[in-house]
Formats: C-alpha cells, sequence, structure tokens
C-alpha cells in the first residue's frame, strides 16, 4: 500500500510515457467497514501491473441515489497512471470488489465495495459492459466533489471540466468526513 498519496495530481499523464494513461477510479461503500475496503482498494490499485496511484481524494459520506433505504455511502476518487487498457482495469476492478466482498444480489444494492471507472485518459469507449467516460459521472455531487478535489481541471470529454460542472451538482447533499483515530469516522 503507498505510504503517502498526494491529494492532488496533475490532470494529465507524463509525455515520457506514451502508453499510459491517467485513470480515475470512484470509490463506494455503504455496507461492512468502508474505511477498510478503502484501504484494501488503495492497496490493490497500487499493486496492478502498470499501474501507480497518485492521489486519492478525502471521505465523503452521502445518501444513497435512486434507491430506497440503504445506509449512507463513504466515496472517494482516486488517480490512476496505468499502462492497463480500460478493459483490463475494469476487469481488475471488478476483481478487486469480488475480494472485497461485493455481491450483485440485484440492481442497485448496498455494497461493501463499489470500483467504478470514470475516466481513462482522453478516451471515450461505449462497449457492451463499458462505457468511459461514466455515463454519469457529471451528474453525481459524489462523483465530481471528490474528482474536483484532486483534479478540478479535468476535462470529461463531450460534457466539459469538472470545475465547471461542479456548480450543476450543488443542490446534492454531500459531506467530507476525516478518519478517526480508532478507524471510525466523522463530519
Amino acid at each position: 500500500m503507498p505510504t503517502s498519496v498526494p491529494t492532488s495530481v496533475p490532470t494529465s499523464a507524463p509525455t515520457s510515457a506514451s502508453d499510459t494513461a491517467r485513470a480515475f477510479v470512484a470509490f463506494g461503500a455503504n455496507l461492512g467497514d468502508p474505511l477498510a475496503a478503502f484501504a484494501l482498494a488503495l492497496e490493490r490499485l497500487d499493486a496492478l501491473p502498470g499501474t501507480r496511484v497518485l492521489a486519492k481524494s478525502a471521505l465523503y459520506r452521502t445518501a444513497p441515489v435512486g434507491v430506497g433505504a440503504q445506509p449512507d455511502y463513504i466515496n472517494a476518487v482516486i488517480a490512476l497512471d496505468t499502462t492497463l487498457p480500460a478493459r483490463a482495469l475494469l476487469d481488475a476492478l471488478l476483481a478487486i470488489e469480488h475480494e472485497g466482498g461485493r455481491t450483485r444480489d440485484f440492481h442497485m444494492a448496498p455494497r461493501t465495495m463499489d470500483l467504478d471507472l470514470l475516466l481513462h485518459g482522453d478516451s471515450i469507449i461505449d462497449e457492451p459492459g463499458l462505457q468511459v467516460p461514466h455515463p454519469r459521472m457529471h451528474l453525481r455531487a459524489f462523483t465530481l466533489q471528490p474528482l474536483a478535489e484532486i483534479a478540478p481541471d479535468t476535462l470529461i470529454p463531450g460534457v466539459g471540466t469538472v470545475a465547471a460542472l461542479l456548480p450543476t451538482v450543488a443542490d446534492q447533499a454531500i459531506n467530507r468526513i476525516t478518519p478517526t483515530a480508532d478507524g471510525g469516522s466523522h463530519a
């Protein structure tokens, strides 16, 4: 696991590694121990071949979107440099979710870990099971706010910059949380 992950990152990958893409991954969890799940996600992402965690946002508490009564989510965004193609990275994210105890009992079920590929360089991909940029990322404070914290100038292809889009989700409740020494958290 990275010992020190920066909290902000340039929006483009280094030019010396043309096969490296700057990717952004959304983390969410509302079952089990979300703080432990986040630590596991960071550790596993940083261990992927050709991949390095560059930055992570703070953790945020949000209400579930589009579902009935469920516990609040803990959300964050992680920046990576990776040589993995988008499909291979998505497959790795699904494997990390599975390791973290994720089950898919029904659509929009509560989860121990959810990892969504938001962006993969400036790629625009629309394939079965893979859409990049994530098709709803620009509509959700729980992705835009953490992403703005670490890379506000990031361009969502076909939509706009994160900083410009942030005011469009200002009406959605999102609260930054701070982990405590005992592993809990407070707002």
